[in-house]
């Protein structure tokens, strides 16, 4: 355990904890393989789960507070270097610097609660090839994911969305800045939506921070044991965040906020493929990003116009 510990909190090798721990390198290796997949396998589905029904009712409420009604998070990617990949492997994991990368892709709250984490995809690819590979919005077109209602403008809506940069696709559950913003309006949007989806790139820079071993180049052979280690740093930190987390904050329920979400009971698989497409291509609409973003910006705009900050 305390090799384990040393290995991840300080990214240091296998050999160097023998003058402490007195085990060999070879053992040391083994107990951090162990340790992790039972990391894995015992806090998994609590500390790394999709938010639930009160869970997206409070990042609905405190999304609201900062200026984005129906914000759930920010989505980023982090790359890890793999310094032992396998050769045969190599050209495939190789990002833009020439060595072979994995990408995290990581949703954050706003308290650097990591509650989405696809990890494995090769560096070779973007953003935009790792949003597609993963589930992140599976639950949602397939009917599952809890309620996320909120208005806006007096409109509402029924889908909450992430704050993402540039590179990625203009859907309506992804939220952009505005690039070289002319107005004051937009000017207002741009700077909001950039300060919140920072939140995301502090999450990597506490997981780093907590955890060396995802900081510095990875050092172990197989792409599997690789993601234990990744997924147990996740699971660790989300473990720390909950402890900091101030429990005597109550959460405010929007409305009836029901325990499971809305499930299609339609016998015909017809009738649900045609809703799960229908669902697909809501999820992808172009002209309700734009529409979304726009009446953010006049949100925005009559929350935080008028004052001197």
């Amino acid at each position: 355990m305390a090799a384990a510990f040393r290995i991840l909190a300080y990214g240091v090798p296998a050999d160097a904890t023998d003058d402490y721990i007195k085990i060999g390198e070879s053992t040391v290796i083994e107990s951090v393989k162990r340790f992790c997949r039972a990391v894995v396998e015992v806090f998994g589905g609590q500390y790394l789960r999709s938010p639930n029904a009160n869970d997206v009712a409070r990042l609905l409420h405190i999304g609201e507070q900062r200026g984005f009604p129906g914000m759930l998070g920010s989505l980023d990617c982090m790359h890890w270097r793999w310094k032992n990949c396998p050769t045969a492997s190599a050209g495939q994991y190789s990002g833009r610097s020439g060595k072979p990368i994995i990408i995290l892709e990581v949703v954050a709250d706003y308290d650097l609660w990591i509650w989405h984490a696809y990890f494995g995809f090769p560096g070779s690819n973007n953003d935009i090839n790792v949003l597609e590979s993963s589930h992140l919005f599976s639950n949602l077109a397939q009917g599952i994911a809890p309620p996320a209602r909120y208005v806006i403008q007096g409109k509402e809506y029924n889908m909450g969305y992430y704050l993402a940069d540039g590179i990625y696709p203009k859907w309506f559950t992804l939220v952009q800045t505005i690039q070289d913003p002319s107005s004051t309006k937009n000017k207002l949007f741009a700077m909001k939506q950039e300060a919140c989806r920072k939140d995301v790139e502090r999450a990597f820079g506490v997981l780093q921070s907590r955890f060396a071993i995802v900081a510095g180049p990875s050092r172990f052979w197989q792409k599997n044991i690789l993601h234990d280690i990744m997924t147990s740093c996740i699971i660790m930190h989300n473990m720390i965040i909950e402890d900091k987390r101030n429990t005597n904050t109550s959460i405010v329920d929007q409305g009836e906020v029901s325990s499971t979400a809305d499930v299609d009971t339609a016998v015909d698989d017809n009738i649900r493929f045609q809703e799960f497409l229908a669902r697909y291509e809501g999820i992808k609409n172009k002209n309700a990003h734009f529409a979304l973003r726009n009446v953010l910006i006049v949100h925005l705009w009559e929350q935080f116009g008028n004052s001197d900050n």
